[in-house]
């Protein structure tokens, strides 16, 4: 959580009239006397900075978004074997797997956008749970798709390669940034528009923010799905639209 925080205070100095110069001079208290002094002493405002104390004003909470198309897909593909041994198992996952990488490297995906996600092995029991009968391995590997106008052939050359477990995508955008910016003033506005609507109904007069607190924001998520895939049949992928989003909680000083 970022925090900004402003502190405004306002204070009127006391103006101690001393009859430096003059006989029967006298030095007025402050808060006593009249003129200036007196005005001086009771116009005093103060308010206290951000986490020191209570500070007068109007909270309120602003909140904007703005649309942002995905540009990243990502995908888990993996594969299970089963056979008599352990070392079986997983020496067919494993043969399976390297088949996977090889063809998505060979769809266009860096090294570096394919990561092993997990490798698993348990025993198949009987029933009655007494006897082992077999193995099961398993292996995954998460891969990012930096074109997803290329996802259908990347995923078609993974189920080709003999991925049986399919699972994305979880689109994403991969640079939000210019649109947080203007989610970030969007909720900014909104914030004070809140503010003054409040300030009206109270009769009182908003001034400038004193504390802006950035609250939690960001894309909205897009969950990973199952999808069941035939080899060869090559899907389109439709990005659609993401909500990049930003909230503020604001205190505007009033007097």
């Amino acid at each position: 959580m970022k925090i900004l925080t402003f502190a405004v205070v306002v204070s009127a100095l006391a103006v101690l009239a001393a009859g430096c110069g003059g006989a029967g001079g006298t030095t007025a208290a402050p808060g006593q006397g009249s003129g200036k002094v007196g005005e001086a002493a009771s116009a005093q405002i103060g308010i206290q900075p951000y986490g020191g104390g209570t500070l007068p004003g109007i909270t309120v909470v602003g909140s904007g978004s703005a649309k942002a198309v995905p540009d990243v897909s990502d995908w888990s593909f993996g594969v299970q074997s089963d056979a008599d041994t352990a070392s079986a198992a997983l020496k067919e996952a494993s043969q399976a797997s390297n088949r996977i990488v090889a063809a998505l490297r060979g769809a266009g995906i860096a090294k570096d956008d394919l990561r092993t996600e997990q490798v698993s092995l348990y025993p198949q029991m009987t029933n009655d749970g007494r006897a082992v009968t077999g193995y099961t391995a398993s292996s995954s590997v998460q891969v990012t798709v930096r074109d997803i106008g290329k996802a259908g052939s990347v995923v078609d050359a993974a189920v080709g390669a003999g991925a049986n477990q399919v699972s994305g995508p979880a689109l994403r955008v991969s640079d939000s940034r210019a649109q947080y910016r203007t989610a970030f003033d969007a909720a900014l506005d909104d914030a004070r528009s809140r503010a003054e609507a409040i300030a009206a109904k109270a009769g009182v007069t908003l001034g400038a923010p004193v504390a802006i607190v950035e609250t939690s924001g960001g894309g909205s998520p897009v969950p990973m799905y199952d999808r069941a895939l035939a080899s060869g049949a090559e899907m389109q992928i439709e990005p659609g639209t993401q909500d990049i989003s930003a909230a503020l909680t604001v205190t505007f000083a009033i007097s």
